[in-house]
């Protein structure tokens, strides 16, 4: 029988695999993203940030164990160094100034992707805040875990080798099982509820791929 997140990936497939092989994950291997593209991609992500750390901090506050609280807390320490100073050299590169790096006007795919995270943090269910990072990680793991040659700019090159490092893969398959190892503690309504977090965060990944084209 497939596990709980294989079936959650397959329920999700249509939008799943349209993020993982959509237009910017080929223009980025190629070092072909867009000027203008790469900077509203990475100035619209940079606001999930503050977000997303809120909700690592709310998967470590209900977890059940105290390895996965570890678990969770040495991620939390990878995004608010290797990956925020990443942000930073490419808003420098990219001429971003600190007004549109900190306060942007917001697209409303970036506002429901906000809401959606505080949503998960505010259930203060483990389960919940598992589906949502299962996903978020994820779907970066496998756009990013491909055999190809890196791009000559760093802000290209980077942002998939942030996404396909050892670390960044072992901890992608350690959310899966442990959102798989939590199905049976917890009730069918909290099932229910996890796989609807699912739901709603492929939905958003695919349409924030699609909005940065718009």
């Amino acid at each position: 029988m497939p596990s709980f997140s294989e079936r959650l990936r397959a329920d999700n497939a249509t939008n799943w695999n349209a993020a993982i092989n959509h237009r910017f994950v080929d223009e980025i291997f190629r070092g072909a993203v867009p000027h203008q593209v790469m900077r509203r991609y990475l100035v619209q992500d940079y606001q999930f940030i503050d977000r997303f750390v809120a909700l690592l901090g709310a998967a470590i506050a209900s977890a059940d164990l105290y390895p996965a609280r570890i678990r969770l807390a040495q991620f939390a320490a990878m995004i608010t160094s290797d990956e925020n100073t990443y942000f930073q050299r490419s808003f420098n590169a990219l001429g971003v100034p600190e007004s549109e790096r900190n306060e942007p006007p917001l697209a409303a795919v970036t506002t429901q992707f906000r809401a959606l995270l505080t949503d998960a943090a505010e259930s203060r269910r483990y389960a919940n805040c598992l589906a949502v990072l299962t996903v978020a990680e994820g779907i970066y793991l496998e756009w990013a875990d491909q055999k190809y040659p890196l791009p000559a700019d760093f802000i290209h090159a980077e942002w998939i080798t942030l996404h396909n490092a050892r670390g960044f893969r072992d901890f992608v398959y350690w959310l899966r099982s442990e959102l798989d190892r939590i199905h049976d503690l917890i009730d069918d309504s909290e099932r229910k509820s996890a796989a609807e977090y699912f739901r709603r965060t492929v939905d958003l990944e695919r349409a924030f791929f699609d909005y940065i084209y718009e």
